[in-house]
């Protein structure tokens, strides 16, 4: 199990950076003690984000384990800034990289245009580090597959865009076609925390990752917490042999917390 975390938007005012920081830093202490897996994002749905490395190597000390901690990286910077990275991931002791292509929702250019290229070329450069890949099963399986299995792919493992257990047969597709394809990278699988079935919301978010727009409101509408819906499609993919998911979007200052009352639903302890 993974957790998800945003580091605080550029554009905070100094007081509510910090204070965004330091709950952060509260949220990725507490679920490294519980043994959990952190991923950091890297100008995540189109908004601008603090350095996240600069920050972890600041605010955390020495008291969290670097490799409990994944960062990502965009190709959504300078080239020599995305080359640069692995290396400073490195000195600080991390493990293990995603890097992405980043959403296409701002002005901002990427580097290169697809993400495989600065894997690529960060392998090419030297870099040891663990590399993670992205898949979207929501998007064409064989295609989706293909891209995979291709030795350009240059990942040692993947994650997902985020599913739920109303996208069961889209994800059986996928995992059909990872099989034929013979393409057996770990992956690890997103899960969303909708907080409520607010429609406003949900349109918003919409823009950024597919929403089950009527379903959540069946289920929210029925009493069903937060809590429970998260559990509902972890049950449902661990149903399809998944053993690996993140959850984004938790409470910051209680994201350990959250994670295990989500657990405790979906009936897994690990």
């Amino acid at each position: 199990m993974a957790a998800e975390l945003r580091p605080p938007r550029a554009e905070l005012e100094a007081r509510a950076g910090i204070d965004a920081w330091i709950d952060t830093y509260h949220s990725v202490r507490g679920l490294a003690r519980d043994g959990r897996f952190v991923f950091l994002t890297d100008n995540a749905v189109g908004a601008r984000e603090e350095d996240n490395l600069r920050h972890l190597v600041l605010n955390l000390g020495t008291d969290v384990p670097r490799s409990q901690i994944v960062p990502f990286l965009t190709a959504k910077h300078p080239l020599d800034y995305c080359t640069g990275y692995p290396e400073r991931a490195r000195q600080h002791g991390f493990e293990a990289l995603v890097v992405l292509g980043g959403d296409r929702h701002d002005a901002v250019p990427r580097a290169v245009e697809h993400a495989w290229e600065l894997r690529r070329a960060i392998r090419d450069g030297g870099s040891r580090l663990s590399l993670g890949g992205w898949a979207n099963p929501h998007h064409d399986a064989e295609a989706q597959a293909g891209y995979m299995a291709d030795a350009c792919f240059t990942a040692e493992f993947y994650l997902t865009q985020i599913v739920s257990h109303f996208d069961v047969r889209t994800v059986e597709r996928f995992l059909d076609a990872l099989a034929r394809r013979g393409v057996d990278l770990p992956g690890v699988f997103g899960v969303f925390y909708y907080r409520s079935a607010n429609q406003r919301t949900l349109a918003k978010l919409s823009d950024f990752i597919p929403v089950p727009r009527d379903g959540l409101a069946a289920e929210f509408g029925a009493g069903a917490t937060p809590d429970q819906v998260a559990a509902r499609t972890i049950r449902a993919l661990a149903a399809l042999g998944i053993r690996r998911f993140y959850v984004s979007n938790l409470p910051l200052g209680r994201a350990a917390d959250t994670l295990k009352v989500i657990l405790a639903h979906a009936e897994l302890s690990g």
